[in-house]
């Protein structure tokens, strides 16, 4: 164990024996980091804990502050004199309800006589009176909950005896939007009370001197205490023998193999990257369970009800595998799981780590899991990940500056609490770490924006948020309070209607939601998987989606927004360079080898010196392949750049398909190696970004979000809860509005950075860009490469609205093809 970038203790905490006692009737002991984390909340020392899953992490959170509030009680203080002592601030409400019933454990064991609460959108309405008439000694909420609780014009008074912040999983949110908004609650709470020292929990960071500083107040980074696992996990690479496919995402090929390693393990979790993913990988285990195992799917578009049923069984040991998505990928203790199979590639080493840290749970024994590839490109990525977990090598992306509509809703929280001046609300927003750098010109415009809507907007009523007096600033009315205390948060849902299983007439459960585009595109009669059955569809009630239980032989997947995750920089980077040591292929499936083979005879292999760039004649056009490595995000706006400049060049470009690892552009006019320079070169990222952000939707799309989290547009009032339709329909008239009257408006600047930030990925085409502009190798072929297969055929089940059984034919015949183009290749090479 160490510890790093911490002050010096000055003094070694003290442990009650009624502490060390529980500890050792658990045959337990308390670890090194454990006793120093108590030292150092003792020594008033805010810290970093990075632990491995299973090392005790939570409890060495919550000790300083048992040990705390145990001590005060037995001086004579009682409860309500305490008052809130240590928030825990958790991304997820199932977290707080574990953590809730985990610490109900050695409190009421030890007899220490303290209150525990949660506070989350799910708490009544009585119980939250009750909390802030007489706050628990320990409160576990939410950042969303929490911004709401500080807007109350008593926060001074409920956050007054605060002496710990625990901000658990904080690697999961840090660098997002909702970790912009934690990192301002935190500034917010400091501005209140100065003298709480905050604790960070984390199972896997590649930054945490920038994680750190995160978590600290501006300039004031925490200090970090490592504590390293001596054991490395299992890992090992699941496919079918016989056959690996080209494309696609769902890795429906091994689940014989998936079926087979959950058979053999006693409680598995079943990890995949998307909702859709879900939904399938779930049913083609139950069409392929002969034994009966009990197996469970779990996903965050399933209902509260639903989720929890799923929770209490494998708690209580019923299940032997539960489908899930990044939703139990976080700290919620299961107990005894003994496999993590990850389907899909992982797409970053960190959240493998993440996940594959749900297995065990023992800190000194290796966890197991498995990797299965979707596709043979996939194989590359699971192989480059078991190679840097072998390493201790992890990734993660560096910290950007805050996201700045959520700063409107940050100014509209402070004066709902109190009358405030401009100059402290700047303050506190520089405070938050993530925040330090934002300007004061930057500030005004939008407390200006927050105040009446700017030039275009002032004129509306609907607008005017806060009024003046001797230079403090109140919300202009109660109604303009109330629209933002039920529209707090960073999350901006897509229009979403709940689903419900009816047993008779209208009559049912409610089982979860699905997204508003895709059940408008059902009829009645219409089957699709949700919530691991299929469900076949009645009709739309009270924007309610009414469906039966069924049988169909072709029914839907529902297509959830958020799609693939992208690959990291550093994933892509890992990729790159075991595709040019060809030694390391042994460890790859046989099928994987020989395609790799095969490439490197009839073309080349992407190198890391050089951009592979493949054009070939393909379906009675030319298409240009690009391996860039980057990513999806990346891709798609390469795309998008090299296209409209194909376009004003006269080339042609009739369409481009994009996978993380290449760009597929496909022309009428063919290119030659010469047209490279003027296409793939840095200055596409002016004019041509300039005239495409500009004219494309996305820009649309982006306002819509700013305009939601700024406070402009709410989703919700009242018990109205607004459809994404009229949600879009009033935010591309204010887009278009403030475009033409008013260009310069702080939020148009907001929405182009938001853009950038959130669906492009300006900063990795940008270095592709100048890293390889002058630096490529262009190879003209007679037909598609191996590896090009995969990319020009761009097989995505998952985008497939109506896809059922026809749609996995048509997949099929789309791999046959893949092989036949195989064929050739190996046919030329042979005539060679």
């Amino acid at each position: 164990m160490l510890i790093t970038d911490t002050p010096v203790v000055v003094k070694r905490a003290f442990i009650p024996s009624v502490f060390k006692a529980w500890f050792a009737a658990r045959h337990w002991k308390i670890r090194p980091y454990q006793q120093k984390m108590v030292s150092a909340f003792v020594n008033q020392q805010s810290t970093l804990l990075i632990a491995p899953t299973g090392a005790g992490k939570t409890l060495s959170g919550f000790l300083p502050s048992l040990i705390d509030i145990h001590k005060l009680l037995e001086k004579g203080k009682s409860n309500k004199a305490i008052g809130l002592h240590t928030l825990y601030i958790s991304p997820l409400k199932a977290l707080t309800y574990d953590i809730n019933r985990n610490l109900e454990m050695p409190i009421s064991e030890m007899a220490l006589g303290m209150t525990v609460a949660s506070r989350t959108g799910d708490t009544t309405s009585y119980q939250r009176q009750k909390q802030r008439k007489l706050p628990p000694n320990i409160l576990l909420t939410t950042p969303e909950s929490l911004m709401l609780m500080l807007s109350y014009t008593d926060a001074a008074r409920i956050f007054a005896n605060l002496k710990c912040v625990i901000v658990d999983e904080t690697h999961s949110f840090a660098n997002s939007k909702r970790g912009d908004f934690t990192s301002l609650a935190l500034a917010r709470l400091y501005w209140l009370n100065p003298h709480f020292i905050r604790v960070g929990l984390s199972a896997t960071v590649a930054h945490p001197d920038s994680l750190a500083a995160w978590l600290g107040v501006t300039g004031q980074p925490t200090g970090i205490i490592l504590a390293k696992s001596r054991v490395k996990p299992r890992l090992k690479m699941l496919t079918n023998k016989e056959y690996i496919p080209f494309g696609g995402y769902m890795a429906k090929y091994a689940k014989k193999e998936i079926l087979a390693a959950i058979s053999k393990a006693g409680t598995s979790l079943v990890f995949v990257n998307t909702r859709a993913q879900a939904e399938l990988i779930f049913q083609a285990l139950w069409e392929e369970n002969s034994e009966g195992l009990a197996i469970a799917i779990y996903h965050g578009s399933l209902s509260k009800e639903q989720r929890q049923k799923t929770e209490k069984m494998m708690a209580a040991g019923k299940l032997r595998a539960v489908v899930t998505t990044s939703a139990l990928e976080l700290g919620i203790d299961w107990g005894d799981v003994d496999l993590v199979i990850q389907v899909g590639a992982p797409k970053g080493v960190s959240r493998l780590m993440q996940r594959i840290g749900r297995a065990n749970h023992r800190m000194d024994e290796p966890s197991k899991a498995y990797l299965v590839p979707a596709n043979r490109f996939e194989s590359l990525e699971c192989l480059a990940a078991i190679k840097a977990i072998k390493k201790g090598e992890l990734d993660g992306e560096p910290p950007m500056p805050g996201a700045l509509d959520i700063i409107p809703q940050f100014i509209m929280n402070c004066v709902c609490s109190e009358p405030s001046d401009m100059h402290s609300i700047y303050q506190q927003v520089l405070n938050a770490s993530s925040y330090s750098g934002l300007d004061l010109d930057t500030f005004k415009q939008l407390f200006s924006f927050t105040q009446d809507g700017g030039y275009a907007l002032q004129a509306y009523e609907r607008y005017f948020r806060l009024v003046q007096d001797k230079g403090l600033y109140s919300p202009a009315n109660k109604r303009v309070i109330m629209r933002h205390r039920q529209n707090i948060g960073t999350i901006v849902e897509a229009g979403r209607l709940k689903v419900k299983r009816l047993r008779r007439s209208h009559q049912g459960k409610i089982v979860g939601e699905v997204e508003e585009y895709f059940a408008q595109q059902l009829c009645k009669g219409d089957s699709f998987y949700f919530a691991g059955e299929i469900l076949v569809f009645e009709g739309i009630r009270d924007m309610i989606v009414e469906a039966r239980p069924g049988k169909a032989k072709e029914p839907k997947i529902p297509s959830f927004q958020g799609g693939q995750m992208p690959l990291s920089t550093y994933l892509a980077d890992a990729v790159r360079k075991l595709i040019n040591v060809p030694e390391s292929w042994q460890e790859l499936p046989k099928l994987v080898r020989d395609w790799l083979h095969l490439q490197q005879s009839f073309s080349a292999l992407p190198s890391m010196e050089k951009l592979l760039i493949e054009q070939f004649p393909f379906r009675g056009a030319f298409t240009t392949l690009f391996y860039t490595f980057e990513g999806r995000k990346a891709n798609q706006t390469l795309g998008m750049l090299i296209t409209r400049r194909m376009e004003n060049r006269g080339f042609k470009p009739l369409s481009f398909s994009i996978t993380d690892y290449g760009l597929s552009i496909s022309s009428v006019i063919q290119i030659e190696k010469g047209h490279i320079t003027e296409l793939f070169t840095p200055d596409i990222l002016g004019d041509e970004l300039e005239d495409w952000m500009l004219e494309a939707s996305m820009l649309k799309r982006s306002f819509r979000q700013v305009a939601v989290i700024s406070g402009l547009i709410e989703q919700q009032y009242h018990s109205n809860k607004k459809t994404m339709r009229q949600v879009t329909f009033s935010t591309d008239l204010i887009y278009d509005t403030l475009r033409q009257y008013d260009p310069d408006h702080i939020l148009l600047k907001v929405t182009r950075d938001n853009a950038q930030r959130e669906l492009l990925d300006i900063e990795r085409t940008s270095a592709l860009l100048f890293r390889y502009c002058d630096s490529f190798l262009f190879n003209a072929l007679e037909k598609p490469s191996p590896m090009a297969i995969p990319i020009v055929l761009s097989v995505r089940s998952e985008l497939i609205t109506g896809a059922g059984t026809q749609a996995l034919l048509e997949q099929a015949s789309l791999y046959q093809e893949a092989e036949l183009m195989l064929d050739d290749v190996r046919a030329l090479l042979q005539g060679d």
